[in-house]
């Protein structure tokens, strides 16, 4: 029986702390979006097979295999014949390897009728060590924010691989009908990632200001959130680019500047636009988001296109809506949430 897993593409606005002086670490903040998509199908084999459909890179199809080899083993399953047909852009920002990993589980968990138990599954596929924005994305959608991690529980040399469970989220809310997301994704190297990513987090957090984590979480609480609740854009996209800005410093060292060129010539341009009312870097860039609204999509668009031309580089501009529910999977023409 062939099933059908549908994930989406998530931003991540930040953390709430990168200190080893505090309590806790991490804490992610981040919204699930209607697109991009990955899309995966699997149904029962003998083993495991993987292709992707022509404009899947074949190094999101051997990512796939891998984690349908995990899924299997965790479900205890005979295999699967995995077939890739979207896939989100690579180390952009953009949440692709846990939205990979977690359609991949859905999909060969719902070709045996099992219902699969994605924040258990996500820890042992590898995903969702410091950030749980990716995984609540596909369970819920939505704007969330998670807990963190005990920093007891976290050394310099990475996670503690004894404990792979995911943080749990302590405030999810829905995104207003009407808000809109600008990504503008520069055709630039990918963000950091692998080992390179972990050796720049380990330098961060030893270097990181404890006081930065008091700033964030002030205008996480007495900004942020209030304004998502009274659907107030202005102020809820003031309060984000303020978080992104803040959570910037502590990577400057490692990235060369608050962004990563050129995100930061084409944050300076989507700022001018009285039609993008907040803007900042995913994660590790190169995308770029700015929050809008639909009246003024086509408006915020143009202003996407234009900053690219100022930084000098071609790439993507497109306006989404957020997500607010959570991947989807199809069989036997019934859609099932996740």
């Amino acid at each position: 029986m062939t099933t059908r897993a549908t994930g989406r593409a998530r931003l991540h606005f930040g953390f709430r702390n990168l200190s080893l002086e505090r309590d806790r670490l991490f804490g992610s903040l981040g919204v699930a979006l209607e697109r991009p998509r990955v899309v995966v199908e699997a149904e029962p084999a003998v083993g495991v097979q993987c292709s992707g459909a022509n404009s899947v890179p074949d190094e999101a199809v051997a990512s796939a295999a891998a984690y349908a080899r995990r899924a299997v083993s965790l479900l205890d399953v005979g295999g699967a014949r995995i077939t890739v047909d979207q896939a989100l852009p690579r180390h952009v920002g953009l949440g692709s390897g846990t939205q990979l990993a977690l359609s991949t589980l859905s999909a060969v968990a719902r070709a045996y009728d099992r219902t699969p138990n994605i924040r258990e599954h996500a820890g042992c596929l590898g995903r969702g060590r410091r950030s749980g924005i990716g995984i609540a994305a596909f369970e819920s959608g939505g704007f969330v924010i998670d807990g963190g991690v005990p920093t007891d529980a976290y050394t310099e040399d990475g996670p503690d691989d004894g404990n792979p469970s995911v943080p749990s989220v302590t405030l999810r809310r829905e995104i207003p009908d009407d808000w809109r997301f600008l990504l503008v994704l520069p055709d630039v190297s990918p963000g950091k990632n692998g080992d390179d990513e972990e050796e720049s987090m380990r330098a961060v957090l030893r270097r990181a200001d404890p006081a930065a984590d008091d700033r964030v979480g002030a205008i996480v609480e007495r900004r942020m959130v209030p304004a998502l609740e009274a659907e107030d854009i202005e102020t809820f996209g003031a309060a984000v680019t303020a978080v992104d800005r803040l959570n910037g410093r502590w990577y400057t060292d490692e990235q060369g500047d608050v962004y990563r060129p050129p995100v930061g010539e084409i944050i300076g341009e989507l700022t001018e636009s009285g039609a993008v009312f907040g803007a900042g870097q995913s994660s590790w860039g190169p995308a770029v988001y700015g929050i809008t609204t639909a009246e003024n999509a086509a408006a915020a668009r143009n202003a996407g296109l234009r900053a690219l031309s100022r930084a000098d580089t071609d790439g993507d501009v497109m306006v989404v809506p957020a997500r607010n529910r959570g991947g989807i999977t199809t069989r036997n023409n019934l859609i099932k949430k996740n």
